[in-house]
């Protein structure tokens, strides 16, 4: 059973940074997409970001041009590199992976930016 482990979420002002990293462990296979998705309270959970193993990515609109996603296939790991932060990036984000047609998720990491 494949298991995600995100960190680096925490608190940040406007026009800040912050890089997030999932680890995956378990899975004896390639994992064929993994990326990021984000909940703010009282909203639907929502796609940030995506990328496959032959390294196609895929944004949400509202992050173009200030997040990018990259992947290290060798560690099984994922990392979200987040710049110019707003006030309405703040939620949770999530890391998700998908291997042969299942879905995993991790638990989660709280994104707060300061406006």
């Amino acid at each position: 059973q494949m298991q995600l482990v995100e960190s680096g979420g925490g608190f940040v002002q406007a026009g800040g940074s912050l890089r997030l990293s999932c680890a995956a462990s378990g899975s004896t296979f390639p994992i064929s997409v993994m990326g990021w998705y984000r909940q703010a309270p009282g909203k639907q959970r929502e796609l940030v970001a995506t990328i496959r193993r032959g390294d196609n990515t895929n944004y949400a609109d509202s992050v173009k041009g200030r997040f990018t996603i990259s992947r290290d296939k060798a560690k099984d790991t994922v990392y979200l590199q987040m710049n110019s932060l707003k006030a309405e990036d703040t939620a949770v984000y999530y890391c998700a992976a998908t291997q042969f047609g299942d879905g995993y998720w991790g638990q989660g990491t709280q994104v707060t930016v300061s406006s």
